[in-house]
C-alpha cells in the first residue's frame, strides 16, 4: 500500500494508494501466474492472449474494449471479429506495467507507488486508457498520483525520474521527466531550514544509496542542522541525461555555483571512479578545498605515474558511457571561475583525453583550466601523452592551457570595468584579491612540471624552452626553479653539445639566483664555462652591493662609527654562507687565470717555432740571379727599415730595450 512521507492520499479517492474500476464486466479473485503465462481466477474461460515478450496473458475482450482504446482500434482495423490474439512487444513499462493495467481492467485493487507509477502512466498512454471510454480511467488516476502525491515528495520524485530512464521517450513526451526535474530543483533550493523530509545524506559505504533504508529512516529533526550539500547524493543516483536536466533546472532558479559545482564533482567521483587516483581521499564532501591542491594525495612525483590509467583498462561500452557523462558535465560546469577545483578540472581533462571526447568540449575545458592555472596541482598536470607522440607527457597541452592563463590575465588587467558589483561578481574578486600574483605562481607550477618532465630523453629542446619562456621576465623573482629544471634536462640528456647547452641556460637569468643556487652551478661540470662564469660575476657584484649597502647603512646611522679597515674585515663580518661561495668563486677564478697564462705562452713557443722554421727555410733557398740595381735597391730598402726601427725604439723609452730589440717584429704583434 502507498505511504507518503509527506502528505497522505486520504480523501482523494485514491484509498491510500489502491486504484480500482467501479465495474467489473467478469467476476474473479485476481491473477494467477503459471511459468510465463497469466490466467483470470475465474470460471469463464479466456477468449483473448496478449503477448508481451516471453510473457503471455489469457484474458477477455469485453473488461480491454471497454477501457482501452488501442485494443479497440487493433480489433476494428483487423476486420476480424475472431482475432484472439495480438502482440505488444514496445509496450513501455513491458509486462509488469500491463499485468497492473489488465488488473485495473478488471476491477482488481492496483496499488500505486513512486516504483510503478510512471511505468503504468506511460502505459495507459501506450494503451489509450482515456475519459472518453470511462470515466476515472487509468490514465486520469495515474496523472492525479503523479501531480498530487509524486511531485509533492522529495524521495518520490527521485524515484520516479530513476524509474523513467527505461521509458524513454514516453515519459519525456508525457512531461514527466520535466515535471520531477523541476520538483526536485525547487525543493533543492529551499531553505535548509525549512527542510522537513528525508533525505541521504552522507554517501554510504556502498556505491549505490538502499533506498528502501532510506525509506524507514525519520526527516530532520528540528534541531538537527541541514547541510547546504544535503541533496547531493539523491540526485548522484540519477542517469547523466536527468542528472543534466536537474542541474538545469536548479540553476534557473538561481543556486550558488559554487554549490552546482560541487554538485558536479561529487556526481563524477560517483560515475567515474577512474577520476580519482589511488591514494587519494574521495570527494565526498564536495567542497573546492578538498580538491584544490594535491597535498593530501600519495604522488610521489617521477615517471612511474605514466602507467596509471591506460585506455586499455577500459572496456568499451564503458568507455561510451564515460564519454557522454564527461561530454555532459562539461557542458553543465557554471562559467564562473570557481565554480569547481583546477585539480577536478585537470583530471576530467585527463580522462577527457583518454576517451577521445569532442575537440571543442575539450577546447572549452583547456580554457577552464587556464583561467584557475595557478591553483593547479603539479601530479594533476602530469597527464600522459595518448596521441603516441615521442614524449612520456603532454607538453603541449600544458603549453596550451598556459597560453589561456595568460590570455585571461591580459583580458582581466585590460579591463577593469570588468568586475562589477553584482553577487556574480563579488566572489570572484574576493578571490582574486587572496592570490597576490598568480603569475608568480604559476611561474613555480611550471618550473616544478619542467623538473618533473626534463626526466624524459625524448623530450626536445625545443618545447623545453618554449614553455620555460612562455611566461614574462617579471613573474620569476628567484630562477632556482628553472635552475633545477635545466640541470634536470642536462642530468637526463648528456649528449647535449655545447652550443645546445649554452642555448638552453639562455632561459636562466644569472642574476635571480640564491646564494644556495650560485654554489651549487659553480660546482656544476654541466654548465658551459661561460655561465659559471656568469654565475660567480653576478654572485660578486652581489656581494660588493650588499657590503656597499651595509656600508652606507652604518655611516648613516653613525658618522662617527669608524670605517672597515680592510678586506680580511669585511669578510669576517659578512655570513658564513657568503665567504664559502667567494673563496670557491676565488679559486675558480685564479684556476681559469692560471689555464689562459698556459695557452698563451703555449701560442709565443708556437709562433717562435715557425719563424725558426721560416728562417731556415729561407736560407735553404736558391738566390735568384740578380742586377747590381736590384741588389742595391734592396740594401737601400733594408738600412731605411733598420734606421726606422731604431728611431721607434728610442723614443719609446722601454726600460728593457735589450729583450725588445732581441724579439721579432712579427712575436710582438701577436702579443698585442
Amino acid at each position: 500500500m502507498w505511504d507518503s512521507e509527506s502528505e497522505s492520499a486520504g480523501g482523494r479517492d485514491y484509498k491510500n494508494g489502491a486504484v480500482s474500476s467501479n465495474k467489473q464486466g467478469v467476476q474473479t479473485d485476481g491473477f494467477e501466474q503459471r511459468g510465463q503465462s497469466w490466467y483470470v481466477a475465474t470460471d469463464i474461460p479466456s477468449d483473448f492472449l496478449i503477448q508481451i515478450g516471453d510473457a503471455s496473458f489469457h484474458l477477455h475482450k469485453y473488461p480491454l474494449l471497454s477501457r482501452s482504446g488501442k485494443m479497440n482500434r487493433i480489433i476494428y482495423e483487423s476486420r476480424n471479429a475472431d482475432l484472439d490474439k495480438v502482440v505488444l512487444d514496445d509496450l513501455p513499462g513491458g509486462a509488469e506495467a500491463f499485468e497492473l493495467a489488465a488488473k485495473f481492467c478488471y476491477g482488481i485493487a492496483v496499488d500505486l507507488t513512486a516504483t510503478n507509477i510512471s511505468s503504468l502512466r506511460c502505459g495507459a498512454e501506450y494503451l489509450e486508457m482515456t475519459e472518453d471510454l470511462e470515466e476515472g480511467n487509468l490514465i486520469f488516476k495515474t496523472e492525479a498520483f503523479l501531480s498530487y502525491v509524486v511531485l509533492s515528495s522529495w524521495r518520490d520524485s527521485i524515484l520516479v525520474l530513476k524509474n523513467c530512464e527505461n521509458l524513454s521517450p514516453w515519459a519525456e513526451n508525457l512531461q514527466i521527466v520535466r515535471r520531477c526535474s523541476e520538483s526536485i530543483a525547487w525543493k533543492a533550493c529551499a531553505n535548509p531550514k525549512g527542510i522537513k523530509w528525508a533525505y541521504s545524506g552522507k554517501p554510504p559505504k556502498v556505491s549505490s544509496p538502499r533506498w528502501n533504508e532510506m525509506k524507514d529512516s525519520s526527516s530532520p529533526s528540528r534541531n538537527q542542522q541541514v547541510p547546504p550539500d544535503w541533496w547531493f547524493e539523491d540526485v548522484s543516483i540519477l542517469r547523466i541525461d536527468h542528472f543534466v536536466r536537474v542541474i538545469t533546472a536548479i540553476k534557473v532558479k538561481g543556486m550558488r555555483f559554487e554549490l552546482i559545482g560541487a554538485s558536479i564533482m561529487h556526481y563524477a567521483t560517483k560515475w567515474l571512479p577512474s577520476l580519482i587516483k589511488e591514494g587519494t581521499g574521495t570527494e565526498n564532501d564536495g567542497s573546492n578545498s578538498s580538491n584544490s591542491n594535491g597535498s593530501g594525495s600519495s604522488w610521489k612525483g617521477g615517471l612511474h605515474m605514466i602507467v596509471a590509467g591506460t585506455k586499455d583498462d577500459i572496456p568499451p561500452v564503458q568507455a561510451k558511457d564515460q564519454r557522454l557523462i564527461i561530454e555532459s558535465l562539461i557542458s553543465i560546469i557554471p562559467p564562473q571561475k570557481d565554480s569547481v577545483s583546477c585539480s577536478f578540472l585537470l583530471r576530467l581533462l585527463r580522462m577527457a583525453n583518454m576517451l577521445k571526447v569532442a575537440p571543442a568540449l575539450v577546447t572549452e575545458l583547456e580554457k577552464r583550466v587556464g583561467m584557475q592555472f595557478e591553483q593547479a596541482p603539479l601530479p594533476d598536470l602530469l597527464i600522459p601523452s595518448y596521441n603516441k607522440t615521442e614524449t612520456l607527457y603532454d607538453v603541449d597541452l600544458v603549453q596550451r592551457l598556459l597560453e589561456h592563463f595568460l590570455v585571461q590575465e591580459q583580458t582581466e588587467s585590460s579591463s577593469p570595468s570588468s568586475q562589477s558589483f553584482s553577487d556574480k561578481h563579488m566572489y570572484e574578486g574576493s578571490q582574486r584579491v587572496t592570490i597576490p600574483n598568480a603569475k608568480m605562481r604559476v611561474a613555480r607550477i611550471v618550473d616544478s612540471y619542467l623538473t618533473e618532465v626534463s626526466r624524459d630523453r625524448n623530450l626536445s629542446l625545443t618545447k623545453f624552452q618554449v614553455l620555460a619562456e612562455a611566461l614574462p621576465e617579471s613573474a620569476r623573482t628567484c630562477d632556482d626553479g628553472l635552475y633545477r629544471a635545466i640541470d634536470s634536462y642536462l642530468k637526463a640528456h648528456p649528449t647535449l653539445s655545447e652550443h645546445e647547452r649554452k642555448r638552453l641556460c639562455r632561459v636562466m637569468d644569472c642574476q635571480k639566483l640564491s646564494i644556495d643556487a650560485c654554489m651549487h652551478a659553480a660546482q656544476n661540470e654541466r654548465l658551459p664555462l661561460r655561465v659559471v662564469v656568469q654565475v660567480l660575476f653576478s654572485e660578486q657584484v652581489k656581494i660588493s652591493n650588499a657590503i656597499a649597502n651595509n656600508s652606507l647603512k652604518e655611516a648613516g646611522e653613525s658618522h662617527y662609527q669608524p670605517m672597515v679597515s680592510n678586506r680580511k674585515t669585511l669578510l669576517e663580518g659578512t655570513p658564513q654562507s657568503f665567504q664559502e661561495g667567494w673563496a670557491a668563486a676565488k679559486k675558480d677564478i685564479n684556476t681559469l687565470k692560471f689555464e689562459l697564462e698556459a695557452v698563451k705562452t703555449k701560442y709565443l713557443e708556437l709562433q717562435n717555432e715557425m719563424e725558426s722554421l721560416q728562417r731556415q727555410f729561407d736560407k735553404m733557398a736558391k738566390p735568384k740571379p740578380t742586377s747590381a740595381w736590384t741588389s742595391g735597391w734592396k740594401k737601400l730598402s733594408k738600412l731605411t727599415k733598420m734606421t726606422g726601427l731604431e728611431a721607434n725604439d728610442i723614443g719609446s723609452q722601454v726600460p728593457n730595450a735589450e729583450q725588445t730589440r732581441k724579439t721579432p717584429r712579427r712575436w710582438r704583434n701577436s702579443i698585442s
